[in-house]
């Protein structure tokens, strides 16, 4: 075990830590958070997921489970019978009688609790209690971080656990000198637990795994030096270790949120068309649990007897019974009811899509033309001797002799066929998207017992890790697929910036609005401390190259490895939105915002002191101790702070008529709050 005595200074070095810091986030965060009682922004989502827990009805979303089961946990807790459908925004929850403020607490606790998190990674990496202090002033006091933690939106649970997989990670990262000790396990694991929270909270909690992974390659990359004088084994025992405490137990924990997930949504839900046949299956009261076979495709989105279909045999049926089951893999003719033509596909360009066969039809009688209407019913998944069944019997139909699938695509035809959609031969007959459904029973025989059809069947089951895999792809694919146009969507480049914000809510008559956007003061000075940052080490980059050593050593490595960190979680949560062509939003920046505070604090310690808190980690038995020094800011650094507190509460205060939405602003008001002319606030007035 670490001796004692480190654990004194360590202390020393935590001690500090004003409690009015935490009551004033608490204060912030609780403030009027009541209002409004209506339905605001994204709580239309959100809200709605935490009713579908309580009803246990299956729902769909491209984001994991974890904060939404905590917001489900939350509202049951308080009361919340899951029957409001937070259908719109501005739905009263007074009227409706939702104890929405027991919901909208848990992000507001979290986010309170988030301050002193900030605090506690700033001592850990050895900053002085002030510089501490002006790093958790900045989170603390920003009214963007307010505002998304007085809702039921996931971003504050992101950013808590986030910052706490941070904090863990440079816990176990001071324990290095103790390797395998209880305490570097038990920091390690925290490390990953916490992780797999950041994760299973919103979808770019990835980023926070990508980041620890960085991190620990480049700690894995130090261990394989042979200056260290470490063995290959030794290597691979922290090799395996990490793999155990960052890949294993995070999975374990994620895959534990979806298990959850899938144990409290047994029922039927608006999620169910999403998932596959089998999948909606294994659901309570899904609709493919009461019906079996019949015939009918359609072009267009509405049923009429024009689109029924008869199946034709191209077998000798037995000479008793009914008939013959079709099976997966048969060869069928399909026939127009109306028409009593046959449906036909041939090497001809298709109307809308030079590219794919058109699909007509041909008399019945006229057997010149046989084998253009034989086509093979292939069920997806489908095995030989598999029975064709109406809904949860998903099909494609395939051309025998072109080998082109059945399929349609979202373009109208023309006025002369009504703008109904086109169906045509796909020359890749084992698209995706080419797969169809038999929707009904129109006509049957009179020996069968249709209410015996009708009778709910028991839920089937399937393996957790097949809807685990399933799941995990649509949410992939849907994420990648918001790519619609949005009033209030921004680009990356102008979020460190404030360009713009987001409308979240309005009430005309009071013309009151809730508008997300962060303290100007806040954010700008962490821009600002980010560039500083990147110069400063290119400086002293191009000075060493000149044999200049303007940094000491101990204090360049705490520049590298404590700041070096921070930026490289502003860095990884930041940049990969410029690869992503979805949506995006200024509250995808929150997560690269509080790690610019922390970075910001470390430039500002660099700037007011020549000297640091040295030593920090834990010394091992046989580390060669350096002499101890103390940062000293003098009576500048208490000051500085100072000045800049009052700045950034004047800024917010400001601003907080539009991160509470209240009271309500006239016109001139509302002009007077906009500070950049890309803001989009409501009810401004004109200008004469």
């Amino acid at each position: 075990m670490p001796p004692k005595s480190h654990y004194t200074a360590v202390c020393d070095l935590r001690t500090g830590y004003d409690p009015a810091l935490q009551a004033l986030a608490f204060a912030l965060r609780f403030y009027k958070i009541n209002h409004p009682d209506q339905v605001v922004f994204d709580e239309v989502h959100f809200g709605k997921f935490a009713s579908y827990y309580i009803l246990r009805e299956y729902y769909f979303d491209v984001h994991p489970p974890f904060a939404k089961l905590l917001f489900g946990l939350a509202g049951w807790f308080v009361g919340f019978d899951g029957h409001f459908s937070f259908e719109n925004i501005g739905d009263s929850y007074t009227e409706n009688h939702v104890p929405y403020v027991g919901m909208r607490a848990l992000p507001a606790i979290l986010g309170s609790l988030t301050i002193p998190i900030v605090y506690a990674i700033m001592k850990e990496t050895g900053h002085s209690t002030i510089v501490a202090a002006f790093s958790a002033c900045i989170v603390l006091l920003d009214n963007a971080h307010i505002a998304q933690s007085r809702l039921i939106l996931l971003d504050a649970t992101l950013v808590f656990f986030m910052s706490l997989t941070i904090y863990s990670y440079i816990r176990f990262r001071k324990l290095r000198y103790w390797e395998f000790s209880v305490e570097w396990w038990s920091w390690l694991i925290a490390t990953g637990f916490f992780m797999a929270c950041a994760w299973g909270s919103k979808v770019n909690g990835i980023l926070t795994v990508v980041t620890i992974g960085i991190a620990v390659l480049i700690d894995l990359w130090d261990i394989l030096d042979i200056k260290k004088g470490h063995t290959l084994e030794h290597f691979w025992k922290h090799f395996m270790a990490r793999a155990l405490g960052l890949i294993v137990v995070p999975f374990i924990i994620y895959l534990s949120f979806f298990y959850v997930h899938f144990a409290v949504l047994i029922n039927s839900g608006p999620g169910d068309s999403f998932m596959s046949p089998a999948f909606q299956e294994t659901l309570i009261g899904n609709e493919l649990l009461t019906h079996s076979q019949g015939q009918q495709v359609t072009g267009y989105g509405y049923e009429d007897e024009n689109n029924h279909w008869q199946v034709i045999p191209t077998k000798a049926l037995p000479e008793a019974g009914r008939g013959r089951v079709v099976q997966h893999e048969d060869v069928i003719q399909l026939l127009h009811v109306n028409t009593q033509s046959l449906l036909l596909t041939h090497d001809v360009a298709s109307p809308l899509m030079p590219t794919n066969q058109e699909f007509t039809t041909w008399p019945k009688d006229d057997h010149t033309r046989h084998n253009d209407t034989l086509f093979i019913v292939s069920l997806v998944d489908g095995k030989a001797g598999d029975a064709w069944k109406s809904k949860s019997g998903h099909f494609r139909l395939i051309h025998v002799p072109t080998k082109v699938s059945m399929w349609t695509h979202t373009k109208q035809l023309p006025d002369w066929a009504f703008k109904q959609q086109e169906i045509n031969g796909n020359k890749n007959s084992f698209e995706k998207s080419a797969t169809w459904y038999i929707d009904q029973i129109i006509s049957t025989d009179s020996n069968l017992d249709l209410s015996e059809i009708n009778t709910p069947k028991e839920p089937k089951k399937l393996g957790f890790f097949r809807k685990f895999g399933e799941l995990q792809l649509l949410m992939l694919q849907h994420n990648a697929g918001l790519t619609a146009s949005h009033p209030y969507a921004s680009t990356p480049i102008n979020w460190p910036f404030l360009i713009s914000g987001i409308s979240f809510w309005t009430e005309n008559d009071t013309q009151k609005q809730i508008y997300l956007i962060g303290n100007v003061v806040g954010w700008g000075t962490c821009v600002v401390f980010l560039a500083i940052y990147m110069g400063i080490i290119i400086a002293d980059l191009l000075a060493r190259r000149r044999d200049i050593e303007a940094i000491p050593d101990h204090v360049r490595n705490r520049l590298w490895n404590s700041a070096g960190f921070f930026l490289l979680v502003w860095a990884v949560h930041y940049l990969p939105f410029f690869l992503m062509s979805r949506q995006l939003f200024i509250h995808h920046y929150l997560p690269s915002h509080l790690a610019s505070a922390l970075l910001a604090g470390s430039v500002l310690g660099f700037i007011l002191s020549d000297t640091i808190n040295f030593p920090i980690s834990v010394a091992g038995r046989r580390t060669h101790m350096r002499p101890s020094e103390y940062a000293d800011l003098g009576v500048k650094g208490p000051v500085v702070v100072g000045i800049f507190a009052v700045l950034m509460f004047a800024m917010f205060a400001f601003i907080s008529p539009l991160t509470y939405g209240t009271p309500g602003l006239d016109g001139d008001a509302v002009n007077s709050k906009r500070l950049l002319s890309s803001w989009t606030l409501h009810f401004a007035a004109k200008n004469t």
